[in-house]
């Protein structure tokens, strides 16, 4: 068969790409034909797929999103595929993908100006061409919330909703790095035995709370604080983050890397993971951060933040986000090493018994059954 995948941008290091790139390889590991229209790819390209740029010259996000599915249809009228699997929402799909919040749910309070808007239309009408009751799209689900949310607002029908297990790459998991993993990359950042190494992993800083974790900081004791570092690792411009850790004071304790290919070496260097998200369908990293014995701080709106409470691996934080509170658990979990070593040794354990792997094989499953 050929399989078509529809993704927007393509990147390595954002949670969605990752995911579509497991299930792609994944059908193309059985002996499929693999197909990608993107409008943008940034990496390296694998030799057995077949990945077409399609050209859009809008300049608003919603004429490149009308622009890309009407290239895409006419292609595939001259190009038929099999089975057209998209990893963001558009109509005419065979499966959709769920790694976006519900976008009725999240602007559900919003005015009714900004309902008028365009942009809203655009998206809300996108969406219910995918959920809506009587449509054909299959959807693969990340987390139950997901599923609660999409039937609330389209009463979905459940034979169409496929919850998928989570899908970490093996190994990111703590006994696959070498042993002198977190010795070598402490000695090569230059970070004391007494210094707390915080990690934050994401692609949009802003969306993912960056700057509610260099408040954190800031906020911390004057002893502690000057013991903890902040790692932020991912892909965005960082000039707005910068100047709010130089607002507060904190600038010389926070680092921005681009994304990268080692952020296991990170997790395993680190004592502790931020992840105070203001939106998250799911947040692989909340995961990669358990499988990697690193306990976690984790707004509770994420959807894979019940993970940290199965596997007793650190905290979440309640909604509506209270940056008082926030403040006060980062202090709590770095003031008490004992509770950090026990959140790291519940979240190995975890990682040793759970099914935290099979995303890419249940998807291709459904997909190719």
């Amino acid at each position: 068969m050929v399989i078509a995948f529809c993704i927007n941008k393509y990147f390595p290091y954002g949670g969605l790409q990752r995911d579509f790139l497991r299930v792609a390889r994944e059908i193309a590991s059985r002996g499929h034909n693999v197909r990608v229209y993107t409008r943008q790819w940034q990496g390296d390209r694998p030799d057995h797929f077949e990945i077409i740029e399609v050209p859009t010259s809008s300049l608003s996000n919603v004429g490149k999103d009308q622009a890309f599915y009407q290239w895409v249809q006419q292609h595939l009228q001259t190009h038929p595929v099999d089975k057209v699997v998209g990893f963001n929402r558009m109509p005419g799909l065979d499966f959709y993908f769920a790694g976006d919040v519900c976008y009725a749910e999240k602007t559900q309070n919003k005015n009714f100006l900004y309902k008028l808007s365009p942009r809203y239309r655009h998206f809300l009408s996108y969406e219910k061409a995918v959920f809506s009751k009587g449509l054909h799209t299959k959807i693969l689900l990340l987390t139950e919330k997901n599923k609660i949310d999409y039937q609330r607002h389209y009463q979905t029908e459940d034979d169409r909703l496929y919850l998928l297990p989570p899908g970490i790459d093996i190994d990111r998991k703590y006994d696959h790095q070498p042993s002198d993993t977190r010795e070598k990359f402490r000695q090569e950042y230059g970070i004391g035995t007494k210094q707390k190494l915080l990690l934050q992993v994401c692609s949009n800083y802003e969306l993912k709370g960056v700057d509610r974790s260099i408040r954190a900081i800031a906020s911390l004791p004057k002893e502690l604080r000057e013991q903890v570092i902040l790692f932020v690792v991912g892909q965005d411009t960082s000039e707005s983050m910068k100047q709010l850790a130089q607002q507060q004071k904190v600038e010389q304790q926070v680092l921005f890397f681009s994304g990268r290919d080692d952020i296991a070496r990170f997790m395993l260097g680190a004592d502790l993971m931020l992840h105070p998200a203001r939106h998250e369908a799911a947040g692989i990293v909340i995961l990669e951060a358990i499988v990697s014995g690193l306990p976690i701080i984790v707004s509770g709106i994420c959807g894979y933040s019940p993970y940290v409470k199965e596997a007793d691996a650190g905290a979440i934080l309640s909604e509506p986000f209270d940056q008082n509170k926030y403040n006060q658990k980062v202090n709590e979990i770095l003031s008490n090493q004992t509770l950090l070593s026990q959140y790291s040794a519940n979240a190995r354990r975890f990682a040793d018994h759970a099914d935290l792997y099979g995303l890419a094989k249940c998807a291709a499953d459904i997909i190719l059954e």
